[in-house]
């Protein structure tokens, strides 16, 4: 089994033909990153458009149960999250709407303080804020996940801590091993994971070692080591792949509407445009030499099994819906 815990891909025919050539079952796709609650209600409308058009490649996930009959089928199922609280705008009714719409994962950051938490492009990180507890807990009661990957340190320790069910940091990795803003330290995935939580590694280049050049044979050391420190059975792939998206692109991710200046996060005015993907991952099709490489490494097959998809499939299925009392 192959599971993505996050895509942001220019998708299309083509990139949905790679999803299935790489056998991936699921995919988390993200489909708002500063798009208001009516913004994103006309992106769930885009993809419905997309399942109707290919319906011998993809399918709408809500449930675990649909990874199952994707792989029965040959098709991929498609889970929907954001980025950023946005969607919800300050209307918190509005998150059981949007995860009967389809939402399954929400970030309450993304990079910037928001109503809810701290972004870690923030200097002063004041954890989570009224509104968020309210919003973790509704988030919890209807199954929706609390995703906390571009979220400062302070806010998504307290996260994992108020929150009664588990969280994700969905797309990361640990800041030991390639220091960036948006890697997470020791104490961060700790508190994830020791309750219960999933972290994601990511392949996207300012987050690896070495960037752009980083060797399949580091990450997957980094994983190996990883998963010594905290165990295997929190851990997946969350790929970030922004597959064949223009450079503008990466801009509205970076500034939204919030600025009239390039932010100086990840790449930054002097190092715009998406970065050159590393040699052995460049689209869906690659996902067979991750899994070699875990082997080659050392993890053993069941291992290598969670890691590529297993837990994340446990995670979708005691997360996603209200909580059986």
């Amino acid at each position: 089994m192959r599971i993505d815990g996050l895509q942001y891909a220019n998708w299309s025919e083509k990139v949905f033909r790679q999803l299935r050539e790489g056998g991936v079952d699921a995919v988390h796709v993200t489909i708002a990153y500063h798009e208001t609650f009516r913004e994103t209600v006309l992106n769930f409308e885009k993809w419905n458009h997309w399942f109707e058009q290919y319906p011998d490649l993809i399918l709408k996930g809500r449930w675990a149960s649909d990874i199952e009959v994707a792989r029965d089928t040959g098709r991929t199922a498609v889970f929907f999250g954001f980025q950023n609280p946005s969607p919800i705008e300050d209307d918190i009714g509005l998150v059981e709407i949007l995860f009967d719409l389809g939402a399954r994962f929400m970030q309450l950051t993304y990079n910037n303080q928001s109503l809810l938490a701290t972004g870690c492009y923030e200097t002063n990180d004041s954890g989570i804020t009224r509104m968020g507890r309210q919003v973790i807990k509704e988030m919890n009661r209807v199954g929706l996940v609390v995703d906390m990957s571009h979220s400062a340190d302070r806010s998504t320790i307290e996260a994992a801590e108020l929150s009664e069910r588990p969280i994700a940091i969905t797309h990361a990795n640990p800041y030991e091993w390639a220091p960036a803003l948006r890697n997470k330290r020791d104490d961060v995935i700790r508190a994830v994971t020791e309750n219960g939580g999933m972290f994601g590694f990511s392949v996207y280049p300012h987050h690896l070692k070495d960037k752009s050049d980083c060797t399949l044979e580091s990450f997957c050391e980094m994983i190996a080591r990883t998963a010594e420190k905290y165990g295997v059975r929190h851990l997946g792939i969350g790929t970030d792949l922004c597959q064949d998206h223009p450079d503008s692109v990466v801009e509205w991710m970076r500034v939204g509407r919030w600025t009239r200046e390039m932010d100086f996060g990840e790449g930054s005015a002097s190092n715009p445009g998406f970065p050159a993907m590393p040699s052995w991952f460049r689209d869906n099709r690659d996902f067979e030499k991750i899994e070699a490489g875990l082997l080659a490494v050392g993890m053993n097959s069941d291992e290598v099994a969670g890691i590529m998809g297993e837990n994340w499939r446990r995670f979708f299925a005691e997360s996603f819906g209200p909580k059986e009392k």
